[in-house]
């Protein structure tokens, strides 16, 4: 009987700090974006304050200041478009036409202050030197690769 009660013990005291690991700490460490759209809506409550904003570089916005590692570019949802200051070297897959998630803040100025990006690619991401092999990657259909044999 204490050794089944010992055991009973052992996997609640497991269970439980699973449990503290997965949901305690869980809501904590979730970071959301926002969207161009709500970032325009901001109140000066906002201002300053660190935020992701989430997006589509938009196409012909992206400027490069010489002899900095500044680049200026534009980040829109669809409905509405803010700009955005970067600084630093951005990832590989940044460009024009692309999604993209920065983080930084929003000020009174109405221009989004960055210091990183988080480039998307798409579903359809091929190397660099696939790409200019003139690659093409297969088309497979999903369900037929769950086909069981």
């Amino acid at each position: 009987m204490d050794r089944k009660r010992g055991i009973l013990a052992s996997v609640a005291i497991v269970l439980g700090g699973l449990g503290y690991l997965v949901f305690g700490n869980f809501g904590e460490n979730l970071v959301y974006f926002v969207t161009p759209s709500e970032v325009v809506a901001f109140t000066p409550d906002h201002y300053d304050k660190k935020v992701r904003v989430g997006g589509m570089v938009v196409k012909g916005s992206l400027r490069a200041i010489p002899n900095t590692l500044r680049m200026m570019f534009e980040l829109t949802d669809g409905a509405d478009t803010i700009p955005v200051a970067f600084e630093g070297i951005p990832p590989d897959l940044f460009k024009e036409g692309q999604g993209a998630v920065v983080e930084g803040h929003w000020g009174a100025d109405h221009l989004f202050q960055s210091r990183m990006i988080m480039a998307k690619h798409s579903e359809d991401y091929m190397p660099i030197e696939m790409k200019k092999s003139g690659g093409v990657l297969p088309k497979k259909d999903f369900f037929k690769t769950l086909k069981m044999e």
